[in-house]
């Protein structure tokens, strides 16, 4: 049976750099596209960022890739998330040959709790003085985290066979304490390695010295922070995809935003789209399409064309063009 793919570009460079992923898609395999809306230009349009048919559209499929979304930005992403009941979000952080990266020795990944903590929605005006946010950790999100860790790494051939657990819980005893005991606890039950570092410390080593380490696991907010922080150490979010992992389906988006400042002028940088779009053939199980289409942007990386933010002077369709041919 044809899979079905959700195509979502939202808002600004969305629009170019999801086309270009779905033009690579289509040189590798057989998919059923279907296009839907969201994003601020929807909003302003019809009322409403999500439209329940988009939302019904991600609930069914097989995978969804995403583009980006500006002012609406919660109002879209965290709904496609439960969409997809996806409790984790995968970030991989590698330097690539060709790419000007502060320390091109980084390769991590990054492990992101996806449904609770700061970003629960749980936010109250109380006064004209006084705001709160109330933080929510389960333990069972965290070992459901945890669970998948310990599988991404003994599935792990290239990797470490152990994983990092980063957190606050000299401060925040309560919920990153039980983050971190339910992470360690499932990792003890299945005889996965783990350390600890404070998520704070982490900042530092990781820019001092990125190969201390391979996996990271993290609660929701530091997750994004700190893997925000290591797209610096690479080149830039436009090489950062990401994968919004449920028991049976999957979101799948580039890191970055929408690049208003670029948006329309055709030469956004595309990898990160198209690295998400090897994460997808291979949530599918096409693991050798996955692989080839993630060697192809790693050669074109390497070898040219780059766009404007790698220091070029190529369009996202030279890029696209380049990445096509050496598939």
């Amino acid at each position: 049976m044809t899979e079905q793919i959700v195509v979502i570009p939202g808002d600004g460079i969305g629009q170019e750099v999801v086309p270009a992923a779905v033009r690579v898609l289509d040189e590798v395999g057989e998919f059923e596209f279907v296009e839907a809306e969201a994003g601020d230009q929807v909003k302003a349009e019809t009322g409403e960022a999500l439209p329940q048919e988009t939302y019904d559209l991600v609930a069914s499929a097989d995978a969804t890739l995403f583009g980006a979304a500006g002012e609406t930005a919660a109002d879209v992403i965290l709904p496609l998330r439960k969409a997809v009941d996806s409790f984790v979000n995968v970030r991989p952080a590698k330097a690539y040959p060709g790419v000007d990266a502060l320390r091109p020795e980084t390769n991590l990944v990054f492990l992101r709790e996806n449904t609770e903590g700061v970003y629960s929605g749980h936010e109250n005006r109380l006064s004209d003085d006084l705001s709160t946010l109330t933080r929510v950790v389960t333990d069972s999100a965290s070992r459901r985290l945890a669970e998948y860790a310990c599988e991404f790494v003994e599935a792990n051939e290239n990797g470490s066979e152990e994983f990092t657990v980063a957190h606050k819980a000299n401060v925040m005893r309560e919920t990153d304490g039980r983050f971190r005991d339910a992470v360690v606890d499932v990792a003890n039950e299945r005889g996965v390695d783990t350390d600890e570092v404070l998520m704070d410390a982490f900042a530092t080593h990781v820019c001092l010295d990125p190969t201390r380490f391979d996996v990271v696991v993290c609660p929701n907010l530091a997750g994004d922070v700190l893997s925000d922080l290591a797209a610096g150490l690479v080149g830039g979010l436009g090489l950062l995809p990401s994968a919004n992992v449920g028991p049976e389906r999957a979101l799948f988006e580039p890191v970055h935003g929408t690049a208003p400042d670029i948006a329309g002028e055709g030469v956004a940088n595309p990898a990160a789209t198209l690295f998400s779009a090897a994460m997808l053939l291979e949530h599918l199980g096409e693991n050798e399409a996955g692989e080839n289409v993630r060697s192809a942007v790693e050669a074109v990386l390497e070898d040219g064309p780059r766009t404007p933010d790698l220091g070029g002077d190529a369009s996202t369709e030279d890029v696209t063009s380049a990445v096509i041919s050496r598939l």
